[in-house]
């Protein structure tokens, strides 16, 4: 994959915006191929497509930072019980759901919703020492 093919972001379609409105301050660019080439950085995905804009411009032009390679994340092996991260995201609406139940079935004491966040947060801490 070559460098124009990389797909570009919020920041650098605002960085090409700001750039196409120093043009047409210049007087490079008339109001009309501005807003052409304004429509056309919205819809831009990839580096050479917005480069393109620019073919015909002088600097400034979009300048875009280095590529850093994602690292490769590999969880260090933890000792004790593990639960699905999926699980873990389900305790603590199922306890919000029993804790509703149990209030409405009889125990009318409203201190029932704290085990709402007290599991929250024991889930948390325990899945920060993970």
């Amino acid at each position: 994959m070559g460098d124009g093919d990389i797909r570009i972001g919020d920041a650098e379609r605002e960085q090409a915006l700001r750039l196409l409105g120093e043009h047409l301050g210049e007087g490079r660019l008339d109001v009309e191929e501005y807003g052409d080439r304004s429509a056309r950085v919205t819809t831009a995905k990839t580096r050479a497509e917005l480069l393109a804009l620019f073919d015909d411009l002088p600097a400034p032009r979009p300048v875009f930072g280095r590529v850093a390679p994602l690292p490769s994340v590999t969880p260090a092996p933890r000792g004790g019980f593990w639960l699905d991260q999926r699980l873990t995201r389900a305790i603590v609406p199922a306890v919000g759901i029993v804790c509703v139940a149990v209030f409405f079935l009889g125990l009318r004491n409203p201190l029932i919703f704290l085990l709402v966040p007290l599991v929250a947060v024991l889930l948390g801490r325990w899945s920060n020492r993970r």
